[in-house]
């Protein structure tokens, strides 16, 4: 029974040496070096949000996916840089005398069933 044991503790101690090694050799994997801590790659501008700021934002992850304090900070500057959009382009259409579009709601599929 001691054999047994000494043979699993040898063979954890080599598994754990084996991962530091690989560790080391390889690292973490990751394309870019880790943001220092209590930092963060999320960015857009004040105003003037185009396609390609939204492109290139980036969130921290976490241990549950992404830091929620940041996608909605970015949810909040899209979801206002919207308002102001469709405020002026609601404002140039009544200089213009231009009808107002019909605003349409696209909802997911099967978004207005009811849920149980």
């Amino acid at each position: 029974m001691t054999l047994i044991l000494l043979y699993l503790v040898v063979l954890i101690l080599i598994g754990i040496v084996l991962f530091g090694v690989a560790s080391l050799v390889f690292g973490r994997g990751e394309q870019l070096p880790p943001l220092p801590r209590a930092t963060t790659a999320t960015v857009l501008p004040a105003s003037g949000v185009t396609g390609a700021d939204v492109e290139a934002v980036k969130f921290t992850q976490v241990l549950r996916g992404y830091k929620t304090s940041e996608v909605d900070w970015v949810l909040d500057r899209l979801g206002a840089e919207l308002d102001q959009l469709r405020g002026e382009l609601s404002a140039v259409r009544a200089a213009a005398g231009l009808d107002e579009p019909v605003h349409t709601h696209h909802a997911a599929p099967g978004a207005d069933e009811e849920q149980p």
